[in-house]
């Protein structure tokens, strides 16, 4: 398995800054990572992408230089296990809203001693051929990030449990979610929302935890930054869109 850089810069205290990417093209996920982003999140729960597609994709983020990860469609370890045999680096894994979910997101995502994911000579292990299983199973269990989907109520009541649980790398805010728990669907910048989003982010950091959330405005994203947040997700398409808009604006009048 190759070395997990985005971990590492997590590791120095770093921000990190990356993209969600539900296109199934692997141009757009290469892209993505040649534009500087520090990591790009191939999103299979949001998107049609299928696994041979994604499997592609990964080698394409790969080649730009920034770090793979696939956001998996539920918290099944059947779907972790696929997602990180097809080469993953992370996981964005939602549906985490109790110290049981948790668990299991871990469990899922190593191997023996530490968890129950299932071993085999995957690409993700060089299929067998670059060294033995073994080797391979132990540098997994280091370099394999889990992100966890902080994104309803239930999850921040249980929060405190959360943040006990070993092998969590990365605790993420969702707000969209999280409006929609709270009954108010798509008011991520309600107030009631916002206070939630942050606290908890505090909350994390607080417990020596990375946090991390979504933004597409860069003041947004400052602001969880001094809250203390390491890990900054966006949405390219939303920049190519704004740019396009701006631009036709401009030209027509």
């Amino acid at each position: 398995m190759k070395t997990n850089e985005l971990k590492k810069k997590l590791q120095r205290g770093e921000v990190v800054i990356g993209s969600f990417v539900y296109i199934p093209s692997s141009k757009l996920a290469e892209m993505t990572g040649l534009m500087g982003f520090d990591f790009a999140v191939i999103d299979m729960e949001h998107g049609p992408i299928c696994t041979e597609t994604a499997e592609g994709m990964i080698r394409a983020v790969e080649l730009s230089g920034a770090t793979p990860i696939i956001r998996v469609t539920h918290n099944t370890p059947h779907l972790i296990l696929r997602a990180l045999d097809i080469g993953a680096h992370a996981l964005h894994i939602p549906d985490i809203n109790t110290r049981q979910d948790a668990e299991l997101a871990v469990k899922s995502s190593k191997y023996g001693p530490e968890g129950n994911r299932g071993l085999a000579g995957v690409r993700a292990a060089g299929y067998g051929i670059t060294g033995p299983l073994s080797d391979y199973a132990a540098q997994a269990n280091g370099e394999t990030m889990v992100i966890a989907h902080i994104e309803s109520i239930e999850s921040v009541e249980n929060l405190d449990d959360l943040l006990a649980v070993d092998g969590i790398d990365v605790y993420y805010l969702g707000p969209q979610d999280m409006s929609n728990s709270m009954g108010i669907p798509g008011q991520s910048k309600d107030p009631r929302v916002v206070k939630i989003v942050e606290d908890s982010i505090q909350r994390i950091v607080a417990a020596g935890k990375v946090a991390g959330c979504i933004a597409v405005e860069s003041e947004a994203a400052q602001r969880y930054i001094d809250l203390g947040a390491q890990y900054i997700a966006t949405h390219v398409v939303s920049f190519m869109a704004r740019g396009s808009k701006q631009f036709i604006k401009e030209v027509k009048g």
